[in-house]
């Protein structure tokens, strides 16, 4: 018997924070009994412009999947879309890891071209 291991785990590539679709912090995440599914993220903020979005991926309940959801967080507007699936590691992997130094400057620039 190996210790810490289920058979059924799910196992989803990670990304607690993500800027424009490229993870500044990967890894991979074995998901708990209560999450069923891997999910890839994305946020943007409507009247700011495309450059600003924030990107997420990792386990996720069964429901709300395949969803866009549209708010607004003070005076922005934003859409949030999660898109799931079903498999080990079916989210991929981002193909880019960004430094923090690099997210920050690029969240900068794009705030201040408005």
């Amino acid at each position: 018997i190996l210790f810490g291991f289920t058979p059924d785990s799910l196992s989803c590539n990670s990304c607690k924070v993500g800027f424009r679709g490229n993870c500044l912090f990967y890894s991979k995440e074995t998901c708990g009994s209560d999450k069923a599914k891997c999910y890839t993220g994305d946020l943007g903020f409507n009247n700011i412009t495309n450059m600003v979005s924030f990107h997420s991926r990792g386990c996720f309940y069964v429901d709300p999947c395949n969803v866009t959801e549209t708010g607004s967080l003070l005076t922005a507007g934003y859409t949030m879309t999660r898109v799931c699936c079903d498999g080990d590691n079916c989210n991929g992997a981002t193909s880019v890891q960004l430094t923090l130094t690099a997210a920050l400057g690029a969240a900068a620039t794009a705030v201040g071209s408005r």
